[in-house]
């Protein structure tokens, strides 16, 4: 074989081994393509996708966010969404206001709840998913706490092959606004509901429940040594327009029902909507404006 030869055998083995490692970096990077994205900021940005992959069962789902600091010295409210080929995620914690762990509490929980919904590769497993989230998130909390006071609320939705799944713990809330009303997802983890169950059984009066000075006092929360579980939903089938929200109780105890449902029938994308309704709870200036945010998935 002549030099001619050899070093035309020399070049074209070159290019095959440059052509293996563009396949090769190609391949990687679908694999790899994620990024978080998380609160808090005064105003919150237009949440893009946490977690992207090649497979989206729903990609219609539009996400927007928006937060508010209100009165408090610090934003103990934490959140992140994410989008995988399982479905999308939205997540969204309320340190507990007046000790000094709240933001702690609920950033550690939304950090946990992101890395173990990255992990998820089949959506027969979501509940599971809100289940362990919650243990961990609860047993890293309370170590990092090291016997003192704090925790955090938290409230998990993930919209999959057009299925509302979702777990709560704590007085945040999920809602689902379909057709012009609200229908309530999940429960609130406070001694008025409570209350509440004990008046329906006529146990006490009405105003029992509405004088009792420690109703709003929190029954179940992340950060709790008698913490068990958190409330897991059945999923909800979800259809064409429907808007889910979650919010902190800075929200719903500055808004009510029929304000949020003026601006949520405006029908703005949801990074408005979300911006919108936050702007309503600065604009009413309240002495006591507790942190306040807002996340909006449209369907």
């Amino acid at each position: 074989m002549g030099m001619d030869d050899w070093f035309t055998t020399d070049v074209l083995v070159v290019y095959a081994a440059v052509l293996v490692v563009v396949v090769v970096l190609i391949v990687v990077r679908q694999r790899l393509r994620a990024a978080v994205t998380a609160g808090p900021s005064r105003k919150a940005a237009p949440s893009p996708e946490l977690a992207s992959s090649e497979q989206q069962p729903d990609r219609e789902i539009s996400l927007g966010n928006a937060q508010t600091i209100g009165r408090r010295t610090e934003q103990d409210d934490y959140f992140a969404s994410a989008v995988t080929k399982v479905g999308t995620l939205a997540v969204l914690a309320d340190g507990i206001s007046g000790v000094s762990n709240g933001r702690m509490a609920s950033t550690l929980a939304v950090t946990m709840f992101s890395r173990e919904f990255l992990k998820l590769d089949d959506a027969g497993d979501i509940p599971e998913f809100f289940h362990k989230a919650s243990i961990v998130s609860n047993r890293a909390i309370m170590e990092q706490l090291g016997g003192a006071i704090g925790g955090t609320t938290l409230v998990a939705a993930v919209i999959s092959d057009h299925r509302l799944h979702w777990g709560a713990v704590g007085d945040s809330l999920i809602l689902l606004f379909r057709d012009g009303e609200f229908l309530p997802v999940n429960s609130k983890d406070t001694f008025e509901s409570v209350l509440e169950a004990r008046y329906l059984a006529g146990e006490i009066g009405r105003e029992e429940v509405s004088g009792n000075p420690m109703k709003n006092q929190l029954t179940n929360y992340l950060g709790y040594g008698g913490f068990m579980s958190m409330e897991i939903g059945e999923p909800i089938p979800l259809e064409p327009g429907d808007i889910v929200i979650l919010c902190s109780d800075g929200v719903y105890d500055a808004l009510t029902e029929v304000e949020m449902e003026e601006i949520l029938m405006q029908r703005m994308p949801p990074q408005d909507t979300a911006e919108e309704m936050i702007a309503c709870v600065e604009r009413k200036s309240y002495k006591h404006q507790d942190n306040a945010t807002v996340l909006i998935l449209e369907h």
